[in-house]
């Protein structure tokens, strides 16, 4: 694509209204257009890939489609947000080390793409217990890559695209993957209750593919070249988490990002619900993916432009929209018996999913410069993979006694979350007056 043609997609796409500073390096300014539809176009078909190879729908039906003991399919969402999370400050000091981070983003892509083609597989091959271990197994190694390519995406972005454009980059890929969501969510839709493991394996396999292409992508990405790798031993990366004692606003982030976990926990619940008192079909299952896509679609570009303003109110609203759409789910669905509800609620949580994670990863990635930011994402995420099995944990021991009661917790979760969301400084678009 010619440097003209990136220009006016990059004019038409993007609102730079809300940039913070006037001080953007000359190279970063030129290089923005080309660099907001590389990673733009990465993120997508890293965002396909997602929702192809989501834990929570699809590797739940194949792990029942194969014949894999239940008390399996309970491991794959841990494993998958936890295993993503905890090794980052571990990996912290070889990454601060490598000059492009680009190349570690695309060495994380290509190790996804090659853990899902194991599970795609799997899905043909093997059945009963061994296919469960091996989907678990390649599922560990799919989140050990997927930690690599959330430090250095955010480090990325932070090089590469000004302030008060950053969430719109990454909502514009909400959009776009949440057309083709629809499209995979309908297609199941239709297929209903035919799909075997061969066909799941098939449509792994496609996601598979789509990791493999983004990592081509990603790797064109021109990062600045006045920027240096560092020097610091493993010593010194070491006290990374020392940073949550010693930094009050990072910690209140932490904190707040902890509480907006509402909307990240409660949709299984949801789901859950949906098989207990509604239809279990697979063509229900489409009904949910077409629900997220939908949510990202609309709520990619509006959340996106709403965190370039304020990451801050971006998170607030979130959180606050997400146990809102709770307690509503729980009071009609005490009184209506309808279908539409579970699917309904589980697009609203989504859609306020949206503006959670490009709130947070807005605002991690605007209140700091260099490698403190590259600190603060690998310091924050190991935290958060501490804070998902406690809360985790919490919830589905609530669960036991019905899915509502966890619900209710996540609920009273998200409100504390905008009252934390208040105390945290601003630092995307404009300050408070």
């Amino acid at each position: 694509m010619s440097a003209d043609v990136a220009a006016r997609l990059y004019d038409l796409l993007i609102d730079d209204d809300a940039t913070g500073s006037d001080d953007v390096e000359p190279e970063v300014a030129e290089a923005a257009p080309g660099n907001t539809l590389r990673i733009v176009s990465a993120l997508t078909l890293q965002k396909i890939g997602d929702r192809i190879a989501d834990p929570k729908s699809v590797l739940s039906w194949l792990l029942v489609t194969v014949g894999a003991p239940a008390g399996l399919t309970g491991l794959l969402v841990p494993i998958r947000e936890s295993g993503s999370l905890l090794p980052q400050a571990a990996m912290l000091p070889r990454i601060r080390r490598v000059e492009r981070r680009s190349r570690v983003w695309v060495a994380g892509a290509v190790g996804q793409a090659l853990a899902v083609a194991a599970i795609a597989a799997t899905a043909v091959g093997l059945r009963g217990i061994a296919a469960g271990v091996a989907v678990l197994a390649a599922l560990a190694a799919f989140a050990v890559s997927r930690a690599m390519s959330s430090i250095a995406y955010k480090d990325v972005l932070g090089r590469t695209i000004p302030k008060g454009q950053r969430g719109q980059v990454s909502g514009l890929a909400s959009v776009t993957s949440g057309v083709v969501t629809i499209a995979l969510g309908l297609g199941l839709r239709l297929v209903g209750q035919d799909s075997g493991a061969a066909v799941l394996g098939g449509l792994l396999a496609a996601g598979a593919v789509m990791w493999a292409i983004a990592a081509v992508v990603f790797a064109t990405v021109r990062e600045p070249t006045d920027v240096e790798s560092s020097s610091s031993d493993d010593r010194e990366d070491v006290s990374t988490l020392a940073t949550l004692r010693h930094d009050a606003p990072f910690r209140r982030f932490v904190t707040a990002r902890a509480l907006l976990l509402v909307s990240a926990l409660s949709p299984p619940f949801v789901v859950a619900l949906s098989n207990e008192e509604g239809e279990a079909a697979l063509a229900q299952l489409g009904l949910f993916v077409v629900a997220q896509g939908l949510a990202s679609m609309l709520g990619g570009r509006m959340w996106g432009r709403f965190a370039d303003r304020s990451s801050r109110r971006t998170m607030m609203a979130a959180a606050g929209a997400a146990s809102a759409v709770v307690v509503a789910f729980l009071v009609v669905g005490a009184g209506v018996d309808a279908a539409w509800l579970f699917p309904a609620a589980y697009f609203l949580l989504a859609l306020a999913h949206e503006g959670a994670r490009l709130g947070r990863k807005t605002y991690v990635t605007d209140m700091a410069e260099g490698d403190q930011r590259t600190t603060y994402v690998a310091a924050s995420n190991t935290a958060m993979g501490v804070v998902l099995l406690g809360a985790g944990a919490i919830s589905s021991g609530l669960a036991l006694a019905g899915p509502r009661l966890a619900l209710a917790f996540l609920a009273a979760a998200g409100l504390a979350g905008v009252l934390v969301g208040r105390s945290l400084p601003e630092v995307s678009g404009a300050p408070d007056s």
